[in-house]
């Protein structure tokens, strides 16, 4: 029994100690008190190759990521951080090529998707937590582009809004 208290007030210790007077730690991420609103813009697809749902995908998910992970409000005006940018890349190419027999041509066995957002973040209390950032992923795939597309922009789309994330609320 007592080692079940003392093991319970060191855990309580530890929560005092890492959460510093600073900023709030909730779920991995590090928001200033102050800042209670963020405004997500919506990212436009500016790339040279637009898929119909790209933009409303990726606004989508970053918003629900922030939504779920800080404590922040998200508004549709002016909040106390804001979010804005577009999408400016999105390109597949072969990354491997296997030989075929005779004069038949090369054929790729393996390809990649790559997705590459421009993200400008504002909180003007804390200047030099705002960033202007270019973030680009890839992910590696074999086949059809059109038969697992929704997928991979799923996978480069959760890998781009880590790295925002943690841009923005963890200073990484």
């Amino acid at each position: 029994m007592k080692r079940s208290i003392s093991i319970y007030l060191g855990l309580m210790l530890a929560v005092v100690v890492f959460v510093s007077p600073g900023c709030y730690s909730l779920s991995g991420s590090a928001v200033p008190p102050a800042m209670r609103t963020i405004n997500v813009g919506f990212f436009e697809n500016n790339a040279p190759i637009v898929v119909a749902n790209l933009s409303q995908t990726f606004t989508e998910a970053l918003k629900d990521r922030i939504r779920t992970t800080t404590r922040l409000s998200i508004v549709s005006g002016e909040g106390d951080a804001n979010m804005s940018g577009a999408i400016i890349g999105y390109t597949y190419a072969p990354v491997s090529v296997q030989a075929t027999s005779g004069n038949a041509r090369p054929i790729a066995n393996a390809s990649v998707l790559t997705i590459t957002v421009k993200v400008k973040f504002v909180y003007a209390a804390d200047k030099k937590l705002n960033f202007d950032q270019t973030f680009s992923k890839n992910v590696n795939f074999q086949g059809d582009l059109s038969t697992q597309e929704q997928g991979l922009i799923k996978t480069v789309t959760t890998q781009l809004i880590d790295d925002i994330f943690n841009k923005a609320f963890n200073n990484w």
